[in-house]
């Protein structure tokens, strides 16, 4: 079993004891819920530069600890100050060392001290009751890692985000899996260049890939982002924004490693 297909598989079990039916009116009510800030697709279009998505990354299967017992409030404020445009908080315990109450006391946060970067709530989604706690945790936005879900899963996760107020990054690694991402008209798209299979790293899948995604999406590179050049190179192919994890995490400066990201020239 790769460890994308044994992460999805523990996914299941833990969700499981929380499944319930979600109606599409509970869905819509927390659509109307009126929240301080941008939308998170429009927090990455930064006219003349990339935008940066900063993450809140404890650990990972590929990595080991990266930042063993940071504090999610903390590195919250920490990317803040440094200039981050949106905030990717990981929920997921045990493979990440991540929780989903690290989202509400981020938002939280935010909300105390009117600092609204918008938040992406990072797990593995499955089923729509993921979508009602990040909305009730106060999330902007969900993941959608189009090879770990069949179509209709996709459907219905994407259905419930929108009538939830949420926005929806669909993550893809290959062709095959691209092309099923535009079928369902996304407004955000990813290319990771972590196969999720092997956890290992090359930037040029966002040079193959993004050219290819329609110019009115909002395009993201994501993973191995380390430098100026890094980010350089995706903004010649097109990103309009970076999601930074480990490097920010591991960063003695992250507010000057957040300025390199940002203001790389093509």
């Amino acid at each position: 079993m790769d460890k994308l297909s044994e992460i999805m598989a523990w996914k299941a079990e833990e969700i499981a004891p929380r499944l319930r039916p979600v109606r599409e009116s509970e869905l819509a009510r927390l659509g109307e819920v009126k929240r301080p800030g941008p939308r998170f697709r429009d927090a990455l279009r930064q006219p003349g530069r990339l935008a940066v998505i900063a993450e809140i990354k404890r650990a990972s299967p590929s990595a080991g600890a990266i930042k063993a017992g940071a504090d999610a409030v903390e590195q919250a404020r920490l990317y803040t100050n440094a200039g981050a445009d949106a905030l990717s908080v990981l929920t997921d315990e045990k493979f990440f060392a991540g929780k989903i109450e690290d989202l509400w006391h981020v938002v939280d946060f935010q909300n105390e001290h009117r600092r609204f970067l918008p938040c992406i709530r990072k797990d593995f989604m499955l089923d729509p009751i993921q979508v009602v706690e990040a909305a009730e945790a106060g999330a902007r936005c969900i993941l959608l890692i189009v090879r770990a879900l069949q179509d209709d899963q996709l459907r219905r996760l994407y259905d419930a985000a929108t009538l939830a107020g949420l926005d929806a990054l669909f993550e893809v690694h290959t062709a095959e899996e691209l092309e099923r991402a535009l079928r369902f008209s996304p407004k955000i798209l990813g290319v990771n260049n972590r196969n999720l299979s092997t956890f290992q790293i090359d930037i040029s899948f966002s040079e193959e890939y993004l050219p290819q995604v329609p110019e009115e999406i909002v395009k993201v590179a994501e993973s191995g982002m380390r430098t100026g050049e890094d980010a350089a190179r995706m903004k010649a192919v097109g990103a309009d924004a970076l999601l930074v994890g480990e490097s920010l995490m591991r960063a003695e400066d992250a507010e000057a490693l957040m300025r390199e990201l940002q203001q790389a020239e093509e």
